[in-house]
């Protein structure tokens, strides 16, 4: 599931264009060379990149990129508004988005919100990624952390999050950061509803409820509504959320499926910090990969396929640092 074809990969690049504008019309030279070291956008930062294979498809050049650092599942083609020339300038605005968005001055950054370890653990964390294919999104030190919080790499989860469902939270991003469009609450089905939906799937397909099941359940809920208004939100969704979710009211009975995926991104680094048995924590990655392919089995009525673009959101304008 970690692996995507790379028939579709020119696909997930249209899908998870960050750096916004058109495309140039495609000359007989190609703006960036093969083996050319540059900076490519993926969401809402910028990361650095090398340039694998140079091309040109449907009338414009695409580059195939590996994103340095990172296990080789997540090269892309991308086209040229993803790509920016590896400057001064250009590395000043990367670290100008990784400041907006709270990022460690002294970390290079990571995809989906994370960040990556700095100098000497830098070798480390990769030959970690090539060994475990880490599923996308995991960081591998916390953010607000300091060198003696490092998270152990050896403990985290391996979540391997589907190719379908990578691309919806790269949609998601887009909705919220690039269109100012939010999720109508509340969601139908909710966080609740779809967790209900899945023991009930589990309950028939093992022929009873077990235990183990269920207490998972108990504390995914439990995250999501820890985490949602911490680390779960997008800047533009704070808004929505202090006048939705009011009193005593839980984000899981309010937030539905987008919410939840974001959270199966965060989940490797907060169970880090988790004291768990080998054995149980290997069970927890199994029934939490099982529930991810509940969700990508479901996609189509769990998941949205378009924002409500009339509501109000933090910040003005586009939103691609946010």
């Amino acid at each position: 599931m970690g692996n995507s074809s790379r028939d579709d990969s020119a696909t997930d690049g249209d899908a998870s264009s960050g750096g916004g504008g058109d495309a140039p019309k495609p000359s007989n030279s190609s703006l960036y060379s093969e083996g050319e070291k540059i900076l490519a956008y993926h969401g809402p930062r910028i990361y650095e990149a090398k340039v694998q294979k140079a091309e040109i498809r449907k009338n414009e050049w695409r580059y195939f990129v590996h994103y340095l650092g990172w296990n080789k599942n997540w090269d892309e083609w991308v086209g040229v508004d993803r790509i920016l020339k590896y400057t001064e300038e250009n590395i000043m605005k990367q670290q100008a988005l990784d400041k907006k968005q709270g990022v460690d001055k002294n970390t290079k950054s990571g995809r989906s919100a994370h960040t990556k370890p700095k100098s000497s653990a830098d070798a480390k964390a990769e030959k970690e990624d090539q060994k475990n294919n880490v599923a996308k999104g995991k960081k591998r030190k916390n953010d607000s952390g300091t060198e003696k919080e490092s998270v152990n790499l050896e403990k985290l989860v391996k979540i391997q999050i589907p190719v379908s469902l990578r691309k919806q939270l790269v949609e998601d991003w887009e909705f919220v950061c690039e269109q100012d469009k939010l999720v109508n609450l509340p969601r139908s089905p909710t966080v609740d509803d779809i967790l209900q939906k899945y023991l009930d799937y589990r309950t028939k397909k093992d022929g009873k409820l077990t235990d183990p099941v269920g207490e998972v359940l108990k504390g995914i809920r439990c995250y999501f509504d820890k985490a949602l208004p911490l680390i779960l939100l997008y800047k533009k969704e704070r808004k929505q959320y202090h006048e939705t979710v009011v009193g005593d009211v839980s984000p899981s009975t309010i937030y539905g499926a987008e919410h939840l995926l974001r959270l199966f991104v965060k989940l490797p680094e907060l169970l880090a910090y988790v004291n768990i048995e080998e054995e149980t924590l290997t069970r927890l990655q199994q029934q939490l990969i099982d529930l991810l392919k509940f969700l990508q089995k479901n996609q189509s009525t769990f998941f949205l396929s378009a924002y409500d673009g009339s509501k109000s959101v933090d910040g003005k304008g586009k939103g691609k640092n946010e």
